[in-house]
Formats: C-alpha cells, sequence, structure tokens
C-alpha cells in the first residue's frame, strides 16, 4: 500500500452529492470474496476519512488506479449509477500495451461475465463490449522477450463505450496487445522485464478522466486524475510525454 493510501485517499472532487477521489493501484474498492485475506478497501477508508457512509457508484480494478467515484447519499447514488450503467458517463483511460496497435480504432468485442467481486461468479451469456483506443506514443526496446530481438510498447488513450468487468483488460489481451502488469491477461516475459528495467510492480492502468453530470445541472463535470509516480516514472523513462 503506497504512502498516499495509508494517509487518506486523495480527494478529486466533492460537493454535497459526489466525492471522487484518486484510487492507487493495488486498492480493492470494497471488500471481495476473492481477495479474502485484504484488510482495507477504498469504501472503508473514505468513510473513515469523511466521517460519513459513502457509496460506490462505478468500479476500477484493484490493480487499476485513477478516478473513482462516491455518492454521498442514497439518492444521488442510484442517479449516478444510472449514469454509469447507461453509459452516460465518459471514462478515460491511460495504458501501456505489448506491441504496436493501429492509431486509432475501436475494439467490439463481446465479453462473457466473469466473477464478480461481491456476487462471485456470474451466469449468461456474452454481452456486447465496446472500447475506442488512440496511440499516443511508441518505444522499442533492444530486449528479446519473444521471438524479436526487441519488444515494442505503446502509450494508449482508452475509453469504454460499455461498462463490461475487466473490459480493457480483456479488450486489449484480445487484440493481442495486453497491458503491462496484467497478471490475469497479460504475458509474464512482459510484465517481468517491466519489473527488471524500471522497478514496475503493477497494472500500468489508470483511469484519469470522469465526465458526468451533477443531479439538478445541465453543466457537465469534466474530473481529472494524475498518473501515480510510479506510472509516470515508466512514461518518462521510456521516453515518452503525458498528453
Amino acid at each position: 500500500m503506497s504512502i498516499a493510501a495509508a494517509a487518506g485517499l486523495p480527494i478529486l472532487y466533492r460537493d454535497d452529492h459526489l466525492v471522487v477521489v484518486n484510487k492507487p493501484s493495488g486498492l480493492l474498492v470494497h471488500r471481495s470474496i476473492i481477495d479474502r485475506h485484504e484488510r482495507r478497501f477504498a469504501v472503508q477508508m473514505l468513510r473513515n476519512q469523511l466521517g460519513r457512509r459513502v457509496y460506490p457508484v462505478h468500479r476500477l480494478d484493484k490493480g487499476t488506479s485513477g478516478a473513482l467515484a462516491f455518492a454521498l447519499d442514497r439518492a444521488a447514488a442510484a442517479g449516478f449509477a444510472a449514469q454509469f450503467a447507461t453509459g452516460a458517463v465518459r471514462k478515460k483511460y491511460l495504458a501501456i500495451v505489448r506491441g504496436w496497435p493501429e492509431a486509432s480504432g475501436a475494439i467490439d468485442h463481446p465479453l462473457e461475465p466473469v466473477a464478480d467481486e461481491m456476487l462471485g461468479p456470474q451466469s449468461g451469456g456474452a454481452r456486447e463490449a465496446r472500447t475506442t483506443l488512440r496511440v499516443l506514443a511508441t518505444a522499442e526496446l533492444p530486449h528479446r522477450v519473444d521471438r524479436y530481438p526487441t519488444s515494442r510498447y505503446a502509450l494508449v488513450e482508452l475509453e469504454p463505450l460499455t461498462g463490461r468487468r475487466h473490459q480493457l483488460r480483456r479488450h486489449l489481451a484480445h487484440v493481442s496487445h495486453p497491458i503491462v502488469g496484467d497478471s490475469t491477461y497479460g504475458k509474464g516475459r512482459h510484465n517481468r522485464l517491466f519489473r527488471e528495467l524500471f522497478g514496475s510492480q503493477r497494472l500500468l492502468l489508470a483511469c484519469t478522466q470522469l465526465v458526468l453530470a451533477p443531479p439538478e445541472s445541465n453543466d457537465l463535470l469534466v474530473i481529472d486524475a494524475p498518473l501515480a509516480g510510479c506510472f509516470t516514472s515508466v512514461i518518462e523513462r521510456l521516453g515518452w510525454r503525458l498528453p
């Protein structure tokens, strides 16, 4: 757990209905039957930090960092949750992936349900899932990982147009550009290379922006989340500049 998480979650935005924090990588949003050994959760930490009950209205995977929204009352929670469920909230992510994807495009690939942190295994058939992708920078490292003498990586901006569980990680793996640091859907050899070269111990995926509509307002609220220092360090060492 990072020092920032131990001291309290960084608050990016707060009003009477909503609070958005910058969740560190490695922190669960809430108690999970999958990670039974974990004792710290974003819901609990923020509740203790604010001295009041909070209601998560969407989720980030344990390894994903960035903007995470909570409502401050039940009515607001229902409204914000509906916005996320219907795709009314825009979410932007940055990720480092293996290989060089096409400069821009969309991944349209249905996804089967996977185990839920709160409810366990899920049933049902594949559901529609769409993600847009834009390449921001590329790099080629003089290290043999697969069958080639060098290894290629890209910094990409991702926007999920649907909200399936593990959607970004599964979609990038589906198109053979898995996210670096992903121990479930990624490539262990590339993950090890980043640990050895850059000391990176995390999933290199972060939610960097939320765009949503507050209750009783016609104006859109844009909330940006700065990258964690460890993520920024990898980007800089690859010779890239943040957008």
